[in-house]
C-alpha cells in the first residue's frame, strides 16, 4: 500500500525531469562559494507548500503533488549539508491538516511512511540524524509511528545534521503540551518562566531556527514553530514547493546574510 501511494506517475515524472534540466546537479559548490562561510545560519526551517497547486496547474491530481515534493524535500537535505547546516526543519503534517479530504489524508499517511522506508537508510550512511516533532495521538497510524521510532534509534548517534520532520505538529499544540506538561510535574506558578516552558517542548535542545523560508507565495506562518520563531528570519519565495532545490535554500541564507540582527536592540 504504501509503495503505491508513494509512486510517482509518468507525468509527475516528466515534470520533475524539467525541473532537474533547469536547476542542473552539479551548482552546489560555485553556490555555496557565494555564501559567507561564517555566517551560515545554524539553523534553518521550511514550510514546505504548494504542492497541491503544482499538481493542479498540471492537470494532476493532489496527491501527484505531494509525490513530486518528496524530491524537492530531499533535495534540499543534500543543499543543507552542503551548507554545513547543524539544524534543518520540514513542516510535512500539521494539527489542522486532518481537515483535508479523507483521501488525502490516506494517501499522506502512506506517503510519510514510504518516506521513511525509502530514504533513512541513505540519511544515515550521510550522518543526519533524524527526528520528528508533534502529537502521536490516536489519529497517526501505529505503523506510521513504529517507523518512525525506528528511523530516530537508527540515527541518534550522528551530529552532522539533524532533521526534524514535524508531523501531527501545530505551534499551538506544542505550547499546550508544554503547559499541561508544567501543570503535570507541579510547578508552582511563581517558578514558569521561558527556561521552564521551553524545557517541556518537544525537542528542548533544538536551537531557534534562524531562517524559516515559507514557498508557494503566501505570506503567513501557518502555526509554524510559534514559540521557536520570535527572531527568526523569514523569507517568502513564489515557488511552489515541488520545483523548490537546494538553489533556492542557498539563495534564502544569501538573503539572511544580507539582514541587519538586532533582537530588539540598536546596532552601534
Amino acid at each position: 500500500m504504501a509503495g503505491r501511494a508513494a509512486r510517482r506517475s509518468g507525468a509527475a515524472s516528466r515534470e520533475l525531469d524539467k525541473v532537474g534540466a533547469r536547476t542542473g546537479s552539479n551548482f552546489g559548490t560555485m553556490a555555496v562559494a557565494n555564501i559567507d562561510p561564517n555566517r551560515v545560519p545554524k539553523h534553518v526551517a521550511c514550510v514546505m507548500d504548494g504542492n497541491g497547486r503544482w499538481a493542479r496547474q498540471r492537470g494532476l491530481q493532489r496527491t501527484e503533488g505531494h509525490a513530486a515534493g518528496e524530491e524537492a524535500m530531499f533535495d534540499t537535505v543534500e543543499g543543507a549539508l552542503d551548507l554545513e547546516l547543524s539544524w534543518l526543519t520540514m513542516f510535512a503534517f500539521s494539527t489542522e491538516n486532518w481537515r483535508r479530504p479523507p483521501d488525502e489524508v490516506r494517501y499522506l499517511m502512506h506517503f510519510n511512511e514510504g518516506i521513511l522506508t525509502r530514504h533513512r537508510d541513505d540519511l544515515n550512511s550521510k550522518g543526519v540524524r533524524i527526528r520528528f516533532a508533534g502529537r502521536r495521538d490516536w489519529r497517526v497510524p501505529r505503523r506510521l509511528i513504529r517507523h518512525m521510532d525506528e528511523s530516530m534509534e537508527l540515527t541518534a548517534a550522528n551530529r552532522r545534521l539533524t532533521l526534524t520532520i514535524c508531523f501531527n505538529y501545530g505551534g499551538r499544540a506544542e505550547i499546550i503540551d508544554a503547559v499541561r506538561q508544567l501543570v503535570a510535574d507541579g510547578v508552582p506558578a511563581d517558578k514558569i518562566d521561558e527556561k521552564a516552558l521551553r524545557s517541556r517542548l518537544y525537542w528542548p535542545d533544538m536551537p531557534d531556527p534562524d531562517v524559516v523560508i515559507r514557498t508557494s507565495g503566501e505570506f503567513r506562518i501557518s502555526n509554524f514553530l510559534l514559540w521557536e520563531q520570535p527572531y527568526s528570519e523569514l523569507v517568502f519565495t513564489d515557488v511552489l514547493w515541488p520545483d523548490f532545490r537546494r538553489q533556492n535554500l542557498f539563495d534564502a541564507v544569501g538573503e539572511y546574510q544580507r539582514r541587519d540582527r538586532r533582537y530588539g536592540g540598536v546596532q552601534r
